[in-house]
């Protein structure tokens, strides 16, 4: 199945996607994951997407749909894939739909997950990254044993750029604008399925499966 997963930043879309993905055999494709290495290694793309996510803005579609583009036509996606956070705009996903259409693999269903403004803040304002090993934790809901220290390697844990509340109201209003439009993009074409996510992962899990069974 082909699956593209939609909604505001702190969403669940890439805690889903993983589950649905290692159940079904079938890839991630997450564009954040992409750009934060290019970012890492500091090549040209990525210096230019930091720019982007720190001031809560999108990356440039050249950037990411290359990268999409590519990553479709690999040997993994031919049996399907879950698109985490790309597209994220009505011209972004007519370029998917173009490509799509080269690969004679047309899309199945576009997911949109339900979260309020103020949950998506609380969420997103207390993830912690590690400096190290990159994992994720949460000074709420996955606190480390010891404050601000890894559990696993022991570094550091920094607060990215792009997860400071300032940053995240802009990045919400970002969505609001250029995102949102994807939503009756996608209902259009008969494609959109709706799922509320401000459950337990668990029961946002069951609620996405039976909506992509319907």
């Amino acid at each position: 199945m082909r699956l593209v997963f939609l909604g505001p930043p702190g969403a669940g879309k890439g805690t889903q996607a993983s589950r649905l993905g290692e159940e079904w055999g079938i890839p991630q494709i997450s564009t954040g994951d992409v750009l934060r290495q290019a970012v890492a290694d500091q090549t040209p793309q990525g210096v230019e997407a930091k720019a982007c996510m720190d001031a809560g803005q999108l990356v440039p579609d050249e950037v990411v749909i290359g990268i999409v583009r590519d990553k479709l036509a690999s040997p993994e996606c031919a049996k399907g894939f879950i698109l985490d956070g790309f597209p994220r705009t009505t011209g972004q996903a007519a370029s998917l739909g173009d490509i799509l259409t080269g690969f004679s693999a047309p899309l199945d269903r576009a997911v949109a997950f339900q979260v309020s403004e103020k949950s998506l803040i609380e969420r997103l304002s207390g993830r912690r990254t590690c400096s190290g090993c990159q994992a994720m934790f949460h000074v709420v809901f996955a606190a480390p044993k010891a404050d601000g220290v890894c559990d696993r390697c022991g570094a550091a844990l920094i607060q990215r750029d792009d997860d400071q509340e300032a940053v995240i109201r802009k990045r919400l209003e970002v969505y609001q604008q250029s995102t949102q439009p994807l939503l009756d993009y996608y209902a259009n074409l008969g494609l959109l399925v709706n799922v509320p996510a401000e459950t337990s992962a668990d029961q946002v899990y069951s609620d996405l499966k039976a909506a992509l069974a319907r």
